[in-house]
């Protein structure tokens, strides 16, 4: 965050202009101050300048100790990461680390004009916009009513005659605050059309805050989500390009900071969807073609009317085109084909970190690509998706197996080897908590061998969200009634001290009777009073 000025330096500066200690409207200067103070940021521009400054300190952090590494969760809503974000304050002192990821899959599916639909773009552009702005709002509020209750804290002081020292402690913890603002990283998707379409839309992204826009190497109109067959690349060159339109729109802003994640999703991609033209052996083209499948033409084989032939080795070849016109990669080259873009990102495209879309969640393999990509970038840094999409229990647990029965520690036949795996009577066994083990240490593991610097969850909120309202539900609907409510959410709220408890106050209700004072003085009406039913939760702190 940007360094802002102290509280004797605003009172100084402010009763420098009002000698009086009033404004020519009657405000008290004390007040103009604790408003300043409240608004952490004026616009969300600054907002990306200033995150993006904090993530390349935590990339710069990262390199020289990997343990040191960054998590998000995914948010569909301001609600949602302003939660997560209080969340981790209350349990570590402070939201350093902790970034807000913003998924495209869940804009689609859940904050969609045209109803829940897949991870195909097919959402509008504006919405991914309008979300970061949401966030936004909802963590700079969170700022304003923590430190409305500060200075509410530092009034009830002064009223009943507390100390100097007293007063001087309450507007250090004032200037000492750390916003509940943190960096996002922001899904543009394949974005949404060409090079200049990717542009446009990056820059409204970074306008409403975004410091980190994290794009793919799919084709636009033919993207699906990462997790499900179909995909379609495109050649490098077209993919540099969209990176260097991402940047474009960084430097255009006075981004200088900005920070771009390149993600390649050509582990699971087995389809093309042109020939690029190569000019010369082993220009990124050359190397893109290669691993498309092709067969001879020869005199027993020859050129149809209408087909496409390259040269390749002194030999004319025919690329294989499947019937919607798109060129099929040759099998098993997924791996190869995501060293090759993951370096093409970095050094032609200047990427800042990499994303490598994977279907199993698995440290060696993850491990075994990073380090081929270090051997021509040597700080490359990846973004890790830790993704719902697998079945973690069973991944793991059938690591684990295969492992045990390959040290001769167990034989094949002591736990299965298919989705009984997965059987809750495993949980306790001497396998089901190597699992547990391996998963609780999963983002320290691959943090430090795999070169991960960020690792994120997309789409927790979703299923959490899910889980939660069926758990409910079926407790209220059911035999529990209201003691589902109480027992599940307000008395959980309440002994863990979860602020929303008292959801007035949550959503600014003190703030309101504040300014309200400020400016109508006595003559305010306020909800705070003693008929206010958020009283009966004082004693929950």
């Amino acid at each position: 965050m940007t360094q802002r000025p102290t509280y004797k330096q605003l009172m100084a500066e402010t009763l420098e202009r009002y000698p009086e200690g009033r404004t020519r409207a009657g405000l008290s200067v004390e007040n103009v101050v604790q408003l300043k103070i409240q608004n952490t940021y004026n616009t969300h521009l600054e907002i990306a300048r200033s995150q993006a400054v904090v993530m390349r300190e935590d990339m710069a952090a990262y390199d020289a100790d990997h343990t040191k590494f960054t998590q998000s969760l995914g948010c569909w809503s301001g609600f949602h990461a302003q939660q997560k974000i209080k969340a981790v304050k209350r349990m570590r002192g402070t939201a350093k680390g902790t970034y807000i990821y913003l998924s495209g899959w869940m804009v689609a599916g859940l904050r969609n004009s045209f109803g829940h639909l897949p991870d195909q773009s097919m959402h509008e552009k504006t919405a991914v916009t309008d979300l970061i702005r949401e966030i936004y709002v909802s963590l700079r509020q969170a700022d304003e009513v923590a430190l409305n209750d500060l200075f509410g804290e530092l009034s009830h002081a002064r009223d009943t005659g507390a100390d100097q020292s007293t007063l001087d402690e309450i507007i250090y913890r004032i200037d000492t605050f750390e916003s509940h603002v943190v960096p996002i990283i922001a899904d543009i998707d394949a974005g949404f059309g060409n090079e200049h379409a990717t542009y446009l839309l990056a820059k409204e992204l970074i306008l409403a805050g975004a410091c980190c826009l994290q794009i793919e190497n799919q084709v636009s109109d033919a993207k699906q989500c990462g997790h499900q067959d179909g995909k379609v690349t495109v050649p490098r060159e077209d993919f540099v390009t969209k990176l260097r339109a991402c940047r474009m729109a960084f430097e255009e802003l006075g981004i200088d900071e900005g920070v771009i994640v390149a993600r390649t999703d050509s582990l699971g991609a087995g389809l093309t969807q042109k020939i690029p033209v190569s000019n010369e052996p082993g220009d990124s083209a050359a190397e893109y073609i290669k691993w498309i499948e092709t067969e001879e033409v020869t005199s027993a084989n020859p050129l149809r009317e209408g087909e496409v032939a390259i040269q390749r080795g002194g030999k004319t070849v025919r690329p294989l085109r499947m019937p919607n016109g798109l060129y099929k990669f040759k099998e098993n080259t997924g791996r190869e084909r995501v060293i090759e873009d993951c370096i093409s990102s970095l050094t032609e495209g200047g990427a800042d970190l990499l994303w490598i879309e994977t279907a199993t969640p698995n440290v060696d393999d993850i491990a075994s690509m990073v380090n081929a990509i270090k051997e021509v970038v040597p700080n490359a840094k990846l973004t890790y998706n830790n993704s719902p999409s697998f079945n973690w229990t069973l991944n793991l647990r059938k690591q684990v197996r295969e492992q045990w029965i390959a040290e001769g520690k167990i034989t094949a036949d002591e736990y299965p080897d298919d989705n009984r795996l997965m059987g809750a009577s495993l949980d306790d066994t001497e396998l089901g908590k190597e699992a547990d083990a391996r998963l609780q240490s999963f983002q320290a593991d691959i943090s430090a061998r795999a070169g991960v610097f960020h690792n994120l969850i997309t789409l927790p909120t979703f299923h959490l969200t899910a889980k939660g309202m069926d758990e409910l539900s079926n407790g209220y609907f059911g035999e529990e009634k209201m003691l589902a409510y109480v027992k599940n959410v307000q008395r959980e709220e309440i002994r863990r001290g979860v602020s929303a408890v008292k959801h007035q106050h949550e959503v600014g209700s003190d703030l309101g009777d504040t300014f309200k004072e400020m400016v109508a003085g006595e003559r305010a009406l306020k909800a705070g009073g003693a008929h206010n039913t958020m009283n009966q939760f004082v004693a929950a702190e």
